[in-house]
């Protein structure tokens, strides 16, 4: 099975050379025995790497268990994990499998093990040796035969320093270690992430989508991602179904994006949306005008930042006037001679700053100190929706 193969199967997108060293760790381990450490941030996708590596394993006919440890409360972690017996503890009353049962012949995928007390890890380092455990409340000993893998989206090596893991078990866990690098480190594999999650969820919604421009696509690459894969995958499903099948282009997109990060659908559609119900018609449109005159106040505000910023010059390295107040400070000249007006110098100024930042538009609205919503209304102002 060729690499491209063994990616499609599995769900494992990406051609990135970060996303390569992945899939080839993953096609090497999967065959064996040994336990998988999987790390990196959270989102990035690290139960996707487990049920890849138990999808190749002669395990595979067998059940994959996956287990959130920092989601189960400690004092039932143990429980959950090794089962218990009748009577063990109040609300027992009945015998129950743990995971480690329920997962016989197959893996058992911790998550977050990080988040595991210090007596739960004696026992899994115990179960993961020799494949025995005795449940909750019991003294009979059980036998299983399961493959372990852990994944933690924080340092086990700090953790072990500061005493909140155990060396012994983190030296045991890390026989092979596969580490999944955050998104941001891997922009290129984002056009093919976003084609898969809108592929897959209209298919399975029965939904119709215009698609996303290439302006869309180069937006969403210029984001930071500190959510990585999880984040994307949700702002795509948003989108798809907030825009009701219409294409989206950079300019629609922008208002599913707040300044301070992605969250998805962190914004209304419409600013000036929603308005108070219980109000007279009189005071919800005295409010509705209101909003436009703050939308045009910081409109206003963004083209004086165009024009007397001193970092824009800075940056840019532009030639520009001194902000005097007279009307030479908003006129210059060609180096022929020829006169050029506000406008002239504006468009100057963006083009400048879309060829500085070799066409990443979120970085150029950044450099000339406006909005990205301010940037795409200028750039259709003046004609430049292909700058």
């Amino acid at each position: 099975m060729t690499v491209e193969e063994f990616q499609e199967k599995f769900g494992l997108v990406g051609t990135s050379g970060a996303m390569r060293e992945v899939v080839s760790t993953i096609m090497h381990v999967a065959t064996t025995e040994v336990t998988v450490l999987i790390g990196g941030e959270s989102g990035v996708g690290k139960e996707v790497v487990a049920r890849a590596i138990h999808g190749a394993s002669q395990r595979a006919e067998k059940p994959i268990v996956a287990v959130n440890c920092g989601a189960i409360p400690e004092g039932i972690l143990e429980s959950e994990l090794f089962g218990h017996q009748r009577g063990a503890f109040t609300g027992a009353v009945e015998s129950r499998k743990g995971y480690f049962e329920i997962a016989d012949g197959g893996t058992l995928f911790l998550d977050e093990i990080g988040d595991m007390p210090l007596p739960t890890q004696v026992k899994l380092l115990r179960v993961i040796e020799t494949g025995e455990f005795m449940r909750v409340g019991s003294s009979t000993t059980q036998k299983v035969d399961v493959r372990v893998m852990a994944a933690s989206n924080k340092s086990l090596e700090e953790q072990v320093a500061k005493g909140y893991f155990r060396q012994d078990l983190y030296f045991r866990l890390r026989s092979v270690s596969i580490f999944i690098p955050p998104l941001r480190d891997r922009r290129e594999d984002i056009p093919l992430l976003v084609e898969k999650f809108a592929r897959e969820f209209t298919e399975r919604n029965g939904i119709e989508f215009g698609g996303f421009t290439s302006d869309a696509i180069e937006t969403l690459m210029g984001l930071d991602w500190p959510g990585n894969v999880r984040e994307l995958k949700n702002l795509v499903e948003s989108i798809i179904v907030l825009e009701r099948g219409n294409e989206v282009n950079s300019t629609a997109l922008e208002k599913y994006l707040p300044k301070a990060g992605v969250f998805y659908n962190a914004e209304p559609p419409n600013r000036f949306l929603p308005v108070r119900v219980d109000r007279t018609p009189e005071e919800s449109e005295r409010e509705l005008i209101l909003r436009a005159l703050w939308e045009i106040k910081n409109d206003i505000v963004d083209l004086k930042n165009v024009l007397v910023r001193n970092s824009v010059e800075d940056r840019l390295a532009l030639p520009f006037p001194d902000a005097r107040g007279d009307e030479a400070a908003v006129h210059s000249e060609t180096p022929d001679g020829k006169e050029l007006n506000l406008s002239d110098m504006e468009r100057r100024m963006i083009l400048k700053a879309i060829e500085k930042f070799h066409g990443n538009k979120r970085l150029a609205a950044g450099a000339l100190g406006i909005s990205m919503r301010s940037l795409y209304r200028k750039l259709q102002e003046y004609k430049l929706r292909d700058a």
